[in-house]
């Protein structure tokens, strides 16, 4: 797809030049400039039938500026050469007041100063598709689900983004990206008047950096036809499945479970900001601190988890940061231990060791808002052979298969967890044995990884992810994807929620 003409065209670089030509006749060591817009939209369908709809854009540019070792932030919704001037005299000031109250001084970590292009790859733009003819989609899956007999409601939804942003810094960065993402969701409810009870199903297509295609399944890459098709019947067999008996069991987990245990223990865990406590406040700090970088046993040898900002079609995919800095792809834990974090230009220059280089984790969800330190697509690489699924369920006497994310709570040290899913089946001497109901499997991080004993193989490495992980005060949301292959875990702690709920 080609970049959009319409952001194109606009006076990018005579933004950029009015703000950090002012910036730095004001003193500004460092400026750097974004000018984005992103467009968003979200479609909600209940039992076929539209039921809510949003389409909106926010562009703005944002300034951003070190004077004196402390930062400064502005930005302005006003697309002129003035109002940049403006938003930079306005950082420039908010620097100046904080200086009493900032006790390190910033110390932003080298990067060459690119220059570039990049728009991923994807077929069809979502907002070149007509509203009406996504809600026809939409509505066509929830008929199939609603059809069958167990289900009494069905919900969809589909939240579109598309990303423009342009870069800009006073050392000679400029670089212009485009992206998009797609979260398409089927949800099947079914009551049980009898019983007085009710449960839900929910599809399994992860959120990508790909376009409506994925949607529509012409890209091939999930089987909508196959899962829709079986939606009822997953939901029929769950309200009838017994309750699983509290105790210690061997899990199989997919990939579209694995991610979010990817996600809370290990990703937010290795962001360099919360390990060094600097983040606290919205979901704590890190056990994973940097004392213990090159030392701490994260599980066992068969872990080994990168950051990644390269992945094709991952939601945190991009070719720059937001401070510009060039996408890679790093380790985060090898052979089970703890060698690297997540870093931006600021957070690199605290490593042990000496000033680093950052890996690329800069973002902000909103022009609007200061770029942060935000996770990258983190995940568990695949085992070395061609083991499938069946091959791990097959090593196991007595155990669960784990598919579909539900619920979850981590602590505020990423230490101590708790899981749902969508559906466990119960293992018995290598075999499937039926979906159980009741259950949360809860683990301590080092712990739970410890128990890692085997990995399937490459073609079992799915993309899952979020579209909302949050961090900051105020608040961002961040897109992110994490892989993972099918994985077998030992011994692993199980509730009955049957039972903890009624204790």
């Amino acid at each position: 797809m080609p970049l959009d003409p319409s952001f194109a065209s606009l006076p990018l670089d005579v933004l950029a030049d009015a703000a950090i030509d002012r910036a730095r006749g004001l003193g500004a060591s460092h400026v750097d400039v974004r000018v984005e817009r992103t467009r968003s939209r979200h479609l909600s369908l209940r039992d076929c039938v539209l039921s809510g709809m949003h389409d909106g854009e926010d562009v703005g540019v944002a300034v951003r500026v070190v004077l004196d070792g402390t930062w400064g932030f502005a930005s302005t919704v006003d697309l002129t050469p003035e109002a940049a001037r403006q938003a930079a005299e306005t950082a420039v000031t908010v620097a100046t007041m904080s200086r009493p109250l900032t006790k390190r001084r910033i110390e932003l970590a080298d990067e060459p100063a690119w220059r570039g292009t990049w728009v991923a790859p994807y077929a069809l733009d979502p907002f070149d598709v007509r509203v009406s003819d996504a809600v026809a989609v939409l509505a066509d899956y929830s008929e199939r689900v609603l059809a069958h007999r167990a289900v009494t409601h069905v919900t969809a939804t589909l939240d579109a983004v598309r990303e423009n942003a342009f870069y800009a810094d006073s050392a000679g960065a400029r670089t212009l990206q485009q992206r998009v993402r797609v979260a398409p969701v089927l949800e099947a409810l079914g009551v049980d008047p009898d019983a007085g009870s009710f449960d839900t199903m929910r599809s399994l297509a992860a959120p990508v950096g790909r376009g409506f295609e994925y949607v529509t399944g012409e890209d091939g890459v999930h089987d909508w036809d196959a899962e829709l098709g079986e939606l009822g019947d997953l939901l029929a067999e769950r309200m009838a499945a017994p309750s699983l008996p509290a105790g210690r069991y061997d899990l199989v987990i997919e990939p579209s479970n694995l991610w979010l245990t990817i996600h809370e223990s290990v990703g937010h865990a290795t962001e360099l900001d919360r390990a060094l406590g600097y983040e606290a406040n919205y979901a704590g700090t890190s056990f994973a601190t940097p004392d213990r970088l090159g030392s701490l046993r994260y599980g066992s040898e068969l872990m080994n988890v990168t950051g990644d900002r390269t992945v094709p079609f991952g939601l945190a995919t991009v070719a720059w940061d937001h401070e510009g800095v060039q996408a890679q792809q790093w380790d985060i834990v090898r052979d089970g231990v703890l060698v690297g974090y997540q870093l931006d230009r600021a957070s690199a220059t605290l490593l042990p060791g000496g000033p680093g280089r950052s890996n690329g984790c800069a973002y902000a969800d909103s022009p609007s808002h200061i770029a942060i330190q935000r996770m990258a697509n983190v995940s568990l690489m695949p085992g070395q052979d061609d083991r499938s699924a069946a091959d791990l369920i097959g090593d196991v006497t007595d155990g669960l298969y784990v598919v579909g994310d539900k619920s979850w709570s981590i602590d505020q040290q990423r230490y101590n967890f708790q899981f749902t899913a969508q559906r466990f089946y119960r293992i018995r001497d290598g075999e499937l044995a039926g979906q159980v109901k009741d259950v949360a499997y809860q683990g301590r991080t080092p712990d739970f990884w410890a128990g890692l004993a085997a990995l399937a193989g490459v073609r079992t490495w799915v993309l899952g992810g979020a579209v909302n992980c949050g961090k900051a005060q105020p608040g961002q949301a961040a897109p992110v994807s994490h892989g993972a292959p099918t994985a077998l875990f030992r011994d692993v702690n199980v509730l009955s929620t049957l039972e903890e709920g009624s204790s």
